[in-house]
């Protein structure tokens, strides 16, 4: 198979720009990626790459930027209809948005099409790899790996499991069927290409005792696998936990308690901790997933991502749609700034494209396949066009260096930034950009 050479500026990663600065970043003005049987095979200077490998096909992106293709670390793709629905504090929101739109993931056909629509949208965003609940029915974990690996996509997912009549009749399951539906789930898909199972309890107020010990001991049978969830995302939610688990130390000791922490736990926005917890996770390992356009949107809190970082906690940055009200990475970033501003942190646009890129993927266990440019992880990638619309073209002309002109973008940026997309060495498409429209 002919390589192929990608030319155009590039952008990775030696290290973590949170413990190294700007010089974990690499970037190269006139650079060259090259890409063979679905994986990097070099990257350097474009003059360098052309003379290393002359017989190369050669695709030319001219002033366009080369990154890692984005990596969303915590995302409901049932909820891509409803996306930005007007002004609910988290429980009421799901009473009256999410859980009814959830009920219509009964319907294999309904899966399939919000399945396939919620992942052109991802790639139209430059997102490569997406970490995502399913609802409770089994069908929905289908769908969304059957698009996923129509489109050559690297997807974690599981089956929303709940059991609680804190959840409407029409989606809960039992402890057991939650166990039995996940290991089938898990048997035929874990491993399957690109795919990987993750067991998947909402939180603990949608979960009896029973089923989070049987969650637990699925886990314990699969270490292997992911196991993902929510933790301390508001007050009154953690208030309401500590009335469902009087016993508990904490919120995080519902889970700890019946076998759901640990090095391949994720907990999305992990915003309240208390001492104890904050402890326990870095203690283990695990991965915490900021959701910043979620956490400003239902009003959630300010996630302390600069004391995080420094107690040397892993984490990760995801768009939580739709309780976040953006499907791109890009605006994800963007709000990751603003609100740690508001904790009078200015983040560096290194440091957010980390996030985004092999920070996400360090969180999801799986910065040793994507989520950098380097030789031998799969060719995931994305071209940005650093001057998309007008207002960023004009500011781009008065930066003095690359993350003057990159921090534009990821400020005002959108779909339109996105060049292309780019997916085991090969272009995205057909990727949706507008209803109706496809490029």
């Amino acid at each position: 198979m002919t390589p192929t050479l990608h030319l155009g500026q590039t952008l990775s990663f030696d290290a973590n720009p949170f413990e190294a600065g700007i010089a974990a970043a690499r970037h190269q003005r006139h650079g060259g990626l090259v890409v063979d049987g679905g994986r990097i095979l070099a990257i350097g200077a474009g003059d360098a790459m052309r003379a290393a490998y002359p017989a190369a096909d050669t695709v030319d992106h001219g002033a366009g930027l080369i990154v890692p293709g984005f990596v969303d670390a915590h995302a409901h793709y049932p909820q891509t209809a409803m996306i930005a629905s007007w002004g609910k504090r988290l429980i009421d929101w799901l009473n009256d948005y999410t859980f009814p739109e959830e009920m219509r993931f009964a319907d294999p056909g309904y899966a399939r099409d919000i399945a396939g629509r919620y992942l052109d949208l991802l790639l139209a965003h430059g997102t490569t790899t997406v970490c995502s609940f399913c609802t409770i029915h089994p069908d929905s974990v289908d769908a969304l790996f059957e698009a996923a690996e129509a489109r050559g996509m690297r997807v974690f997912a599981g089956k929303t499991c709940m059991d609680r009549d804190t959840a409407p009749a029409g989606l809960r399951d039992t402890a057991q069927s939650a166990y039995d539906d996940s290991a089938a789930l898990l048997a035929r898909w874990h491993g399957r290409g690109r795919a990987s199972y993750v067991i998947t309890p909402r939180f603990s107020p949608t979960s009896t005792p029973g089923q989070l010990q049987a969650l637990g001991a699925l886990w314990a049978e699969h270490p292997d696998c992911l196991m993902q969830t929510h933790l301390s995302e508001q007050v009154d939610e953690t208030a309401w936990v500590k009335s469902l688990y009087p016993d508990a130390r904490d919120y995080l000791d519902t889970y700890e308690s019946h076998g759901l922490l640990g090095a391949g736990g994720l907990y999305g926005h992990a915003i309240h901790l208390e001492p104890r917890e904050r402890d326990r996770l870095r203690e283990v390992g695990a991965g915490l997933v900021h959701c910043p356009t979620s956490n400003t949107f239902i009003g959630s809190g300010l996630f302390d991502m600069d004391g995080l970082m420094r107690e040397g906690q892993r984490i990760g940055l995801a768009t939580d749609t739709g309780g976040g009200s953006s499907f791109s990475m890009l605006r994800t970033m963007a709000a990751a700034y603003e609100i740690a501003q508001l904790r009078h942190r200015a983040l560096h646009g290194s440091e957010l494209l980390w996030l985004a890129t092999q920070g996400s993927a360090r969180a999801l266990r799986c910065d040793h396949l994507t989520g950098n440019l380097a030789p031998g992880l799969e060719a995931d990638f994305t071209v940005l066009d650093l001057a998309s619309t007008p207002a960023i073209a004009q500011r781009s002309t008065r930066a003095d260096d690359i993350w003057e002109t990159l921090f534009a973008t990821i400020m005002m940026g959108d779909d339109r930034a996105i060049a292309s997309t780019w997916v085991g060495g090969r272009k995205a498409g057909p990727v949706m950009q507008k209803a109706g429209e496809r490029k």
